[in-house]
């Protein structure tokens, strides 16, 4: 390729609306261009990096036995209506009607649209195991687009879909995914972890994430560095920090304690630790008749120690708590008699379902709300004070907590998911009455598996693992070009000229993915913008190198140039490459 030849439309500055360096780089070098809120044009330098990154999914899908195929971007709303989901997936699934009025989607994924195919096409347990993979546009209207690819509204995603006839035939095809998964990472030459994690909206029974490691990531990865522990903080397991309950010394005692709301403040008031203390969290769960009414409402108090945080995704695995929300100031009133920041589990006004974090459980003479304005309880004990509660792991782990496979303690690092992968089960299967003849003749559900990678995705979270003052990093399995070479004075030397066209033909025979930048730019403003776009590797071709036979090399990292002979140059950079 030549630079002449191509487009290339790099910026000094980013445009004022990109928020997070991927977002900027990518802007800045002409990767992407904004076209709406949540929605981009992939320019040629991006979609060089979006083909590479599929190529290299494809060859380990395929090895891993997936089968390509193609599913459409626009879906019937019958089907999505067969789970359910039509009404569960809310604002994000974008609907749309057709001239005859019917419903349609813009698939944010393709659960759905699989079964139907396999339903129709599989009948005997002779041809399972299958799994069926494409790599397409999606759509999710997020409320609120940002950070460039990070959380666009349409986006490229592959998503996979294994069919079994038994758990144990899903489990195995999970494997196999989960391996092919932690090949095509390594290949992208990023580093990333796998964590365990939680289903979330597309059901089934156990899911792992794919993190790639970044400081400015939005999740929080969980892992023991002394075991293969591993879990995003929804999933973390949080132990209790107190072994056993010890005996109640103290009596229970209402105290004043005037604009003190908060853990931390009470603490300080009464000269005691904050981990003595117990917030309360007043949660609602409506409960609705056949025709969607509001028939009855529970209250539920939810109970963490003063230094811990709630973690909604626990909250609503405990049982009767998965359609919680929490309680308005006028609830709050009407049940506990106090506003907000009083609040505890003795002598509430109504009655409530009071549920404590597992260390909760455990305190003794702890400190409370006194569900009086201006008051908290000192020395309130279980079964004294309050009755048992019901225990539940309700909190974020924090860095120093015992690993749960008890091989150590936890550590916490930044991650960006760009991968996940679910056993389903019969989620879908089920409902879609997707079955097949067993070896007895009698029909049954397939067992299903789900696999995603955010295609586009990858860029933002490859960017923020490798940049610098100058611009990109890309690894070389999904940079742009691997190498560019730098000729200076290509339309003005012979010498420069010709060595440059020599050593650009032997390195494509060689099989390297090579740019000549021979647009005639100035060497200061060339090297800029090459680093900025983040090509991995460079070579200078200058007349004063080539009269002592020499070539000026430097790695994207590299500090310093070095001089490398030019008829070895070649070899040379098929060694950095790895070729």
């Amino acid at each position: 390729m030549r630079a002449s030849r191509f487009f290339i439309s790099t910026l000094k500055e980013a445009p004022s609306d990109a928020e997070i360096v991927s977002h900027k780089l990518m802007m800045r070098a002409g990767m992407i261009k904004r076209l709406g809120s949540g929605i981009y044009t992939y320019m040629p330098l991006g979609l060089r990096v979006i083909r590479k990154v599929e190529a290299i999914i494809r060859e380990e899908m395929n090895k891993a036995g997936g089968i390509e195929l193609l599913m459409p971007l626009v879906q019937p709303a019958e089907l999505w209506q067969e789970t359910g989901r039509w009404d569960k997936m809310g604002p994000e699934l974008l609907r749309l009607k057709d001239r005859h009025g019917r419903d349609f989607a813009l698939q944010p994924t393709s659960e759905e649209v699989v079964t139907d195919v396999v339903r129709s096409e599989i009948k005997s347990y002779r041809q399972l195991p299958l799994n069926f993979y494409h790599i397409q546009t999606k759509f999710r209207d997020e409320r609120r687009p940002r950070f460039g690819l990070m959380r666009g509204r349409e986006f490229t995603m592959k998503d996979a879909y294994s069919f079994d006839r038994d758990v144990e035939g899903m489990q195995a095809s999970y494997q196999t995914m989960f391996d092919a998964y932690v090949k095509i990472f390594s290949r992208f030459g990023l580093k990333f972890r796998a964590v365990a994690a939680d289903n979330g909206a597309i059901g089934g029974t156990g899911s792992h994430e794919f993190h790639v490691i970044a400081s400015t990531g939005e999740d929080a990865l969980v892992y023991c560095p002394t075991s293969d522990y591993a879990a995003n903080m929804e999933a973390a397991e949080a132990p209790a920090l107190i072994a056993a309950r010890g005996a109640a010394t103290q009596e229970l005692t209402k105290v004043s304690t005037p604009k003190t709301t908060k853990c931390e403040d009470v603490a300080k008031l009464l000269g005691i630790e904050l981990s003595q203390t117990v917030k309360s969290i007043a949660l609602t769960v409506e409960n609705k008749d056949e025709h969607g009414v509001v028939s009855s409402k529970e209250n539920w108090l939810l109970l963490l120690r003063g230094d811990h945080e709630l973690n909604e995704v626990k909250v609503s695995k405990v049982p009767g708590l998965k359609d919680f929300r929490f309680a308005s100031e006028g609830e709050i009133l009407e049940a506990y008699g106090s506003k907000p920041g009083y609040l505890g589990p003795i002598n509430t006004k109504q009655p409530v379902k009071i549920v404590a974090d597992r260390t909760v459980a455990n305190m003794a003479d702890f400190v409370c709300g006194a569900n009086e304005e201006e008051y908290h309880l000192t020395g309130a004990n279980w079964g004294r004070d309050v009755a048992e509660p019901l225990v539940a792991d309700l909190r974020n782990v924090v860095e120093g907590d015992a690993s749960p496979d008890g091989k150590g303690v936890l550590a916490i690092e930044r991650g960006i998911e760009v991968g996940h992968v679910f056993q389903l089960g019969t989620a879908y299967s089920a409902a879609m009455n997707c079955v097949y003849l067993d070896e007895k003749g009698q029909p049954a559900p397939m067992q299903m598996g789900c696999y995603g990678i955010g295609v586009t995705r990858i860029l933002g979270a490859a960017i923020e693992q490798n940049f610098d003052d100058k611009g990109i990093i890309w690894p070389d399995a999904i940079a742009p070009f691997e190498l560019v070479l730098c000729p200076m004075g290509y339309d003005r030397s012979e010498l420069v000229k010709a060595e440059t066209d020599r050593l650009y033909a032997e390195l494509q025979a060689a099989g390297i993915d090579v740019i000549v930048d021979d647009r005639g730019l100035r060497p200061g403003a060339m090297f800029a913008d090459w680093e900025l776009v983040g090509v991995p590797h460079r070579v200078v071709i200058g007349e004063r190198g080539l009269k002592e036979g020499n070539l000026e090399y430097q790695g994207r990292r590299d500090a310093e140039a070095s001089a490398v002979p030019a008829a070895d140059m070649v070899a040379f950079v098929k060694g950095k490459l790895g070729k």
